[in-house]
């Protein structure tokens, strides 16, 4: 990203993006989210597109073409998976038809995964969550400081005024919160009011810590006949620690 952003920099996008219009208004990218974030990157406040409205077999097939290259960013192939299954329910049909009847079709988040080379429909539906994420926080995902896994299944199902909170503190930090914070912090999305208060106090929200103690058996047989075995060593320890217990009681 670093290369292409500094060519964009020099040159400029050479090769304009793909977009058409939505039926709500604006557009939607169907080539180009790498050199558009590369123009961020750059500095540059424009970026040359192809406005073109394309049926959803075009759109598949364009998709898939640019699911080829070897490395694309998480927002990248969250929007690509997402505008491609968009494509194939409106389509009303999956791309195996053209597969012999006996053939069993898959579901239409496995068969993108199959296409794509990803493990499952569940990465899939992972990486189209993240599209939900407002565009700091996707761009924390880009630069791998937010584990995808993390981001889609905590940070997705906050409210947009709840991530914008959840930015605020961590940039206020300095910090990216962990994993075991962002579980906390959906759970309280879900039980109890969110706002920055709330997740400000997380990080400071007292753990229990579990308190492991080893007592090594050769420091321990000096203490006792060597007939004696583990249960009545253990047994003897008891009934010291107990005494004890009871003179720390007395006035």
């Amino acid at each position: 990203m670093r290369e292409t952003a500094e060519s964009i920099a020099r040159y400029g996008v050479l090769v304009p993006g793909i977009a058409q219009p939505r039926s709500e208004g604006g557009y939607e990218i169907v080539a180009g989210h790498r050199r558009m974030y590369g123009s961020k990157l750059a500095w540059k406040k424009t970026m040359p597109f192809i406005v073109q409205k394309m049926d959803d077999e075009a759109t598949i097939v364009m998709i898939d073409s640019n699911l080829q290259r070897e490395k694309l960013l998480p927002s990248e192939k969250a929007w690509a998976y997402k505008m491609k299954l968009e494509s194939i329910k409106h389509q009303g049909q999956r791309r195996d038809l053209t597969l012999a009847p006996s053939v069993p079709k898959l579901p239409a988040r496995d068969q993108i995964a199959q296409d794509a080379g990803e493990k499952s429909g569940m990465a899939v539906t992972r990486y189209i969550a993240l599209t939900k994420l407002i565009p700091p926080l996707l761009t924390l995902v880009d630069e791998e400081k937010l584990v995808v896994s993390a981001a889609a299944d905590y940070l997705s199902e906050l409210s947009e005024s709840e991530q914008n909170d959840l930015l605020s503190v961590m940039e206020k930090l300095g910090v990216i919160s962990s994993k075991a914070q962002l579980v906390r912090i959906k759970k309280y999305s879900k039980e109890v009011t969110l706002t920055a208060a709330v997740i400000d106090a997380i990080p400071s929200e007292a753990r229990p810590v579990s308190m492991q103690v080893t007592l090594k058996r050769d420091c321990l047989r000096k203490y006792f006949p060597k007939t004696y075995t583990a249960s009545q060593m253990e047994e003897v320890i008891f009934s010291l620690l107990e005494n004890w217990r009871n003179q720390q009681k007395e006035p």
